[in-house]
């Protein structure tokens, strides 16, 4: 397919400044057992390509699933229509960019293939895990499910660019609910448990067993006492770092977002232009790195969608704010070097400035010592509710589990744990960064951004990292 594409690309391409093709092959297929039945499986498959046109200082896209020679063609057309309109209303003149010009391969690591593995024994995995889960009466509700991608796509441009990237994706659910009365308590994967690559992710997440143990969290929440409201120390586990690097993090920093692209759909940054290179933006402890070179991290790849090479680049060091996520064409305009994080959802939707893997780097604290050292606080884990405002500062995040520390001690569960802060002094409250024994590498599935609106899966590693005098509540 590829040496057709390349082809006919070749064929339909105008003499212009810049072009390219993008094509996108996805398959995905989701096996599913609630309360013990097996649900009606899904299988989906899209194809088609994008075809971008920047020239004489406009830009135009053009999407088609129809890859004949015709149907690029007829693409082509429109996208030069919409460079040709673009033209003249551009907030930045493009006719000075030179886009990069790159060639090479990129594939998943993948130790067990998700079609090596037969339906029946994936179902009755599944199977086996939700008969777990039912440990008595109070258990009302369960799901086991279980995801397999694998996309394909090809990247081609007028002057010579050629990439080919290959990714399969795991992504294993657990969900189970408790309800006694009017307590219902949940406790699931649903916080970040995805991975890039085979169904050897199952092993690496210990995926055997672990219904079980949410069962018995879930029933152990309800008769749990309600989070106590105070300030206090936060210890969060890396489930729920993965949500508030992304929220409180991730989105400010989009390069898109700070120039205002977003404002009128998801909303602006607190961040501006003139913070980087001196902003403090966490405590000393804090570095944040983007980093596509974990094989097994959702959003590893080696190059992004306008065919930059991908490479690990630290964008908070030492708690400065040093570096955007922004892409090629977003550091042309902001006149600031960014990363190669420009992606799109699909074949017929335009590359956009995303995150992609987005760390917070292991620090030099044993977890025993996170917890020997924290007089008054708790511990929590496992997302359930996320409210953040339009300029992503303040926020307000729920979990499904926590653990008040005592004196240096773990002690009693309690359920409904939230918090809330500020994004420019929470970071800023980082006490104690995990080391390398609690650092976990996780993802985001369903992070959503663009006009019209794409979904797109984030990778998120971290270890457990303590806060100092966050507002800790409980909700009913």
């Amino acid at each position: 397919m590829y040496q057709v594409l390349k082809q006919r690309f070749e064929t339909v391409a105008p003499e212009m400044d810049f072009c390219s093709l993008r094509y996108v092959e996805r398959q995905e297929e989701t096996l599913e057992i609630q309360k013990d039945i097996v649900q009606p499986s899904t299988f989906k498959r899209e194809v088609g390509a994008m075809l971008t046109v920047i020239d004489s200082g406009g830009i135009g896209y053009a999407a088609t699933s129809d890859l004949s020679e015709k149907g690029l063609h007829q693409a082509m057309l429109k996208a030069q229509h919409w460079a040709a309109r673009s033209r003249d209303v551009l907030v930045t003149d493009l006719s000075q960019l030179k886009m990069p010009i790159t060639q090479g391969k990129y594939q998943s690591k993948v130790q067990k293939a998700w079609v090596q593995s037969g339906i029946d024994e994936k179902l009755n995995l599944l199977k086996q895990e939700s008969e777990r889960c039912h440990l008595n009466d109070k258990i009302v509700d369960w799901t086991v499910s279980l995801s397999g991608i694998q996309e394909e796509n090809y990247y081609l441009t007028n002057q010579g660019g050629q990439v080919y990237q290959r990714h399969h994706y795991t992504i294993p659910n657990i969900e189970v609910v408790a309800n006694q009365g009017i307590n219902t308590q949940v406790r699931s994967l649903r916080s970040g448990y995805a991975y890039q690559g085979g169904l050897e992710a199952l092993d690496r997440l210990g995926f055997e067993g672990l219904s079980q143990q949410l069962a018995e969290e879930a029933l152990q929440l309800l008769d749990a006492p309600n989070c106590p409201t105070d300030k206090m120390d936060l210890l969060l586990m890396p489930d729920q770092m993965a949500l508030q690097i992304h929220e409180s993090i991730g989105h400010p920093i989009e390069l898109d977002r700070i120039l205002g692209d977003e404002r009128n759909y998801a909303g602006t940054s607190f961040v501006e232009l003139s913070m980087f290179g001196h902003y403090q933006y966490g405590s000393e402890l804090l570095n944040v790195s983007f980093d596509p070179t974990h094989a097994e991290e959702l959003a590893s790849y080696a190059f992004d969608a306008e065919g930059l090479t991908a490479e690990k680049v630290m964008l908070i060091e030492n708690g400065t704010l040093v570096r955007p996520l922004g892409g090629f064409v977003s550091q042309a305009r902001a006149g600031l070097n960014g990363v190669a994080n420009v992606r799109a959802s699909s074949w017929n939707r335009p590359p956009i400035d995303r995150m992609a893997n987005l760390n917070v780097e292991p620090g030099e604290t044993p977890f025993e010592d996170m917890i020997s050292n924290t007089e008054k606080g708790v511990l929590m884990r496992t997302n359930s509710s996320w409210s953040i405002d339009d300029s992503r500062n303040k926020f307000q995040f729920g979990c499904e589990y926590g653990q008040l520390i005592e004196n240096g001690q773990l002690t009693k569960v309690v359920k409904n744990p939230n918090y809330r802060g500020i994004s420019a002094n929470f970071w800023r409250n980082l006490k104690m960064v995990g080391d390398e024994d609690s650092f976990k590498v996780l993802g985001v599935t369903n992070c959503g951004k663009g006009e019209p609106n794409q979904v797109v899966m984030v990778g998120h590693a971290s270890p457990a990292c303590l806060f100092s005098q966050v507002d800790v509540f409980g909700g009913e």
